[in-house]
């Protein structure tokens, strides 16, 4: 943590609070996807953080994106899942795009004009990436896409969406494209709310002969599945874990709060030894989060190995807010099923982490892999050079702030 995480934390916190909050109620009561409150956060060019300057961006690296996405699911589980889907969308132009498709949309993203998604996932082979039957064929300068894609993170608001569909057979036959929201062809079903996250937009894209030029290709052809892989790798665990600790932390303020607040026997609730056991154990559950996620990206941003890190740190915060949820109801106990209480809230936002990017069980398969020594190479070391690139503005503001020190 240097003094530019510092600054952007109070930054965001306070964005957070003065902006995101007050729209909060509305988001509930509506339980429609909000627009507004999303591209007032994209115009803070917060989208653009781990893009490096050259293209506009920020160029803060990882452990800054994490603290961004975490403060702003404190306020908003909404808000900071909207803000990691565009980044999971950010992954594949840095890492797979040219120099043509970067100077074209990077600086658009860094400038909060452009929400980028990424769609993978499908109806009938849901996290299987290779089941998936969603087409793409040459048509001469096009390409034409047909399929469905669902789960898609900022679907109703995106601009930008990084598509996966089968060119060919077997695992070299996927291929990945940058269509635009306008592309013909391509439709948006009504979007339906679900149990939490009510804001927050993860719905359904139909693609019916949607025509792209052959210029929107993302890389080679064959390229998808290393797309889609890798950005659930690098930028959807992290940023997944990110949200799961901002809201665990929201669980944990305002459980604090209640048992401050509500009177037993004339002393405050946590004065009672089995609820401070409670309270105990919450918060150091709390702590043992963010230290994996922090040492994940911090690892991240330095071009160290570390897909296991970024797994464990998935696994540990998910599982940790939906342990501290529970544990939060029984402190709160029937006062914690009111609506009228945001912890009904965070119970309902915290469930919706569990699946993105690998369930826990998926995450402990990958982990057992790396133990027995099964895994594969690092997505981390492959991508390495363009990681590292990432966070090379924060790193030179600590050596000019070193040098102003030292003088």
């Amino acid at each position: 943590m240097t003094n530019v995480h510092h600054r952007l934390r109070d930054e965001v916190r306070g964005f957070a609070e003065t902006v995101v909050r007050p729209q909060v109620a509305n988001m509930e009561q509506s339980r429609s996807v909000d627009h507004v409150v999303s591209r007032l956060i994209a115009e803070k060019g917060w989208i653009g953080v781990t893009i490096p300057p050259e293209y506009g961006g920020m160029g803060l690296g990882h452990l800054a994106k994490t603290i961004i996405i975490e403060e702003l699911a404190r306020v908003s589980g909404a808000m900071g899942a909207m803000v990691q889907a565009s980044q999971l969308g950010v992954a594949k132009i840095l890492h797979f795009g040219d120099e043509a498709r970067k100077q074209r949309w990077l600086p658009a993203v860094s400038r909060g004009e452009c929400l980028p998604t990424i769609a993978v996932t499908e109806p009938e082979s849901g996290g299987h990436v290779l089941g998936m039957s969603m087409t793409a064929h040459r048509d001469g300068d096009h390409y034409v896409l047909n399929g469905r894609k669902v789960f898609v993170g900022n679907s109703h608001i995106g601009d930008l969406h990084g598509v996966v569909g089968r060119t060919g057979p077997g695992s070299k036959g996927l291929s990945a494209f940058l269509v635009p929201s306008t592309a013909p062809g391509l439709s948006l079903p009504d979007h339906g709310p679900a149990m939490g996250l009510h804001g927050f937009s993860f719905g359904e894209l139909v693609f019916d002969d949607c025509r792209v030029p052959a210029e929107c290709l993302l890389g080679s052809e064959g390229d998808g599945l290393s797309v889609a892989y890798s950005s659930s790798t690098l930028y959807g665990r992290p940023n997944l874990t990110a949200v799961s600790l901002g809201i665990h932390q929201a669980i944990v303020d305002e459980t604090l709060r209640f048992a401050t607040e509500h009177q037993r026997y004339g002393r405050s609730l946590g004065e009672l030894p089995t609820v401070k056991q409670k309270l105990g154990q919450l918060q150091s559950d709390l702590m043992t989060a963010r230290l994996l996620a922090y040492h994940a990206v911090h690892l991240l941003d330095q071009g160290l190995p570390c897909d296991a890190e970024l797994m464990n740190a998935k696994l540990v915060n998910v599982e940790s807010s939906l342990n501290a949820a529970r544990t939060a109801m029984e402190v709160h106990a029937a006062y914690g099923l009111s609506a009228e209480r945001d912890l009904e809230r965070f119970v309902r936002d915290a469930h919706h982490i569990y699946a993105p990017a690998g369930t826990s069980d998926v995450q402990r398969l990958r982990l057992a892999e790396t133990a027995l020594d099964r895994s594969q190479s690092q997505w981390s070391v492959r991508l390495s050079d363009t990681v590292r690139a990432s966070g090379a503005a924060l790193r030179h503001r600590g050596t000019t702030r070193d040098a102003e020190s030292a003088a």
